[in-house]
């Protein structure tokens, strides 16, 4: 327990880099997300045959396997086309390397989830909305928006807990990460059981102030009369 102590401001300094790993990475999956959703129910017959292909391909392969492929593979393809150009080769930094992997998983996940939220969402809302003049983007932000967020933060909530627990996985291209970290000290001072149950309560804390967050904010956009039913 003693060396647990002397090392705590070294796991709180991994602590941040995987919340900060966490949130960039939900927000690209937010925003390929929204992407893929927008393209599966308003898109063409291209755009929709895209995003099924990346949604079905990428729900299908695990998290550590692209990583791989996206941190050997693609600083392999990047160093190749930039040296046809004549430029310099560069090595990409596993903690942006982990957030475009995270990022892209969890974008197939969210595809779903918003395009659920909006086919939830009543026609006749539309309807009236179009009736009273809305159109095109003062229709979305009036109409549309709001009503997502009330049906897509249950299925958003669930996605945030599990790429939390998926940031474990980038420790092991490098990434001096909280399981990074805890593994190199737990190794150093021969104590991984007790470095590795720290990283465990951290995660569970992380997970629970997470859920209250989001609790929070389902009721805050929760139908009025809504939790009384």
């Amino acid at each position: 327990m003693d060396n647990l102590i002397r090392y705590i401001p070294l796991l709180a300094s991994g602590t941040l880099v995987t919340i900060a790993l966490a949130v960039l990475s939900l927000g690209l999956a937010t925003v390929l997300g929204a992407a893929g959703a927008a393209a599966k129910i308003g898109g063409g017959a291209i755009s929709r045959a895209v995003t099924f292909g990346y949604t079905t391909t990428i729900r299908g392969i695990p998290d550590l396997v692209l990583l791989l492929l996206v941190y050997f593979g693609g600083q392999r393809l990047l160093n190749t086309l930039l040296d046809v150009f004549g430029h310099d080769t560069v090595s990409v930094p596993p903690f942006w390397a982990g957030v475009a992997t995270i990022g892209f998983i969890y974008g197939a996940y969210l595809t779903e989830t918003f395009r659920g939220a909006y086919m939830t969402i009543p026609a006749g809302q539309f309807e009236a909305a179009q009736a009273l003049g809305m159109r095109g983007w003062t229709l979305h932000a009036r109409v549309t928006i709001p009503q997502m967020i009330r049906f897509a933060l249950p299925g958003y909530s669930n996605v945030w807990q599990v790429l939390v627990k998926s940031t474990a996985v980038v420790s092991i291209i490098g990434l001096e990460d909280l399981v990074g970290l805890a593994n190199d000290a737990g190794k150093t001072v021969r104590e991984p059981f007790v470095f590795f149950c720290a990283v465990m309560l951290v995660y569970l804390m992380i997970t629970w102030v997470s859920q209250q967050i989001f609790s929070h904010m389902e009721r805050r956009y929760a139908l009025v009369g809504h939790n009384a039913r």
